[in-house]
């Protein structure tokens, strides 16, 4: 399959059932240093809400949600959940918490259009968290604050599975290193953003790259973010477009960057605006959560998504996300993954 890579001599370092005891201990151990770490309390999250609303997350704008008729509500059509972006953010503002506290849940999701490959999956599973904040700190010096924080969870997870498997050698630099889009444009003009995103994870192990969504200096975007939950647009006191970014590391086992966590600082009533007129799509702003951000009803927010499956692929070194998590895929690509020492679930 041409959209699998298969690691050279690759085998895994932990057999079928210390994997199953390693995914549980990787989960219960992280979930607890985030929650520590940003203040959050844990809630419970829907699989599923109702169309029409807005409060699904469109990713690009383009990928199909999974639909279905609810009988007993005469038929009215229910999403099954791409993320909880913005659900989150309506969640805090109900609960009406301190800036400085917020939320974090299971996330659930099926994107029915995913590309299959070694890090993409039908099903997606990550800790969604969420925030409230003060919006003085809507800054980039805040968003760095908090993504460091995050890293060093990160840093502790990665000597607690060393302390336990000696063969999953600490790979992580001991700082992460901000980088923004902008300016890694200018620097490799010729390259795809993925190959930029190669070169700099490589050079640093580990990289905040700033600026998802809004115009790069030649006109294009490095990445796709939907138009109402992180602030792409705004200019921040460095100068640079953009309040958001992704957390990268370089994977040892598929050599290439690796995508971890996606967040940011969540749109102002403002940049709301700006955005949905940028995107091509101002009518959103009559569904219902647009409308009630609009207003000023809800809170001001950072958040975002830390991949479940994505953490544990890493941490145990493992070249496949079906070698965590139960999934379907190809006939094909499963016979590959076999010939390769790949196990998939």
């Amino acid at each position: 399959m041409s959209k699998v890579v298969f690691p050279k001599g690759y085998s895994s370092l932990l057999g079928a059932k210390e994997t199953e005891h390693a995914i549980v201990m990787v989960k219960n151990f992280f979930q607890s240093q985030l929650s520590t770490a940003l203040n959050l309390t844990r809630v419970t999250a829907p699989l599923f809400v109702e169309s029409g609303k807005g409060l699904n997350d469109d990713l690009n704008g383009i990928e199909r949600a999974v639909t279905f008729p609810v009988k007993d509500m005469n038929d009215a059509k229910m999403e099954i959940v791409h993320s909880l972006a913005k659900w989150k953010r309506v969640k805090v503002s109900e609960l009406n918490l301190a800036p400085g506290f917020g939320i974090y849940t299971d996330m659930n999701a099926i994107r029915a259009d995913e590309e299959l490959d070694n890090i993409h999956s039908l099903y997606v599973d990550q800790w969604d968290w969420c925030e409230c904040i003060d919006p003085k700190n809507r800054t980039v010096a805040y968003l760095k604050e908090t993504v460091k924080k995050i890293y060093a969870c990160l840093k502790h997870l990665e000597f607690y599975i060393y302390d336990r498997y000696e063969a999953i050698k600490p790979v992580l630099p001991e700082e992460i290193t901000f980088v923004y889009a902008d300016d890694l444009q200018r620097e490799y003009p010729d390259k795809t953003p993925k190959e930029r995103e190669n070169i700099i994870a490589k050079k640093y192990g580990a990289v905040f790259l700033i600026g998802i969504g809004g115009k790069l200096p030649d006109g294009t975007i490095h990445d796709g973010r939907a138009p109402d939950y992180d602030d792409w647009i705004s200019v921040n006191e460095e100068g640079h477009t953009g309040l958001n970014g992704d957390l990268l590391v370089w994977n040892p086992v598929l050599e290439s960057s690796y995508e971890l966590s996606s967040m940011g600082i969540r749109v102002s009533p403002e940049s709301l605006k700006k955005q949905l007129e940028e995107r091509g799509c101002p009518e959103r702003a009559e569904f219902e959560f647009h409308r009630r951000l609009l207003r000023g009803e809800l809170s001001y927010t950072m958040g975002g998504g830390i991949g479940q499956s994505r953490l544990c692929m890493f941490f145990l070194r493992k070249a496949h996300i079906g070698e965590i998590q139960v999934s379907m895929w190809p006939a094909e690509m499963k016979a590959d993954c076999a010939k390769h020492g790949i196990h998939l679930l």
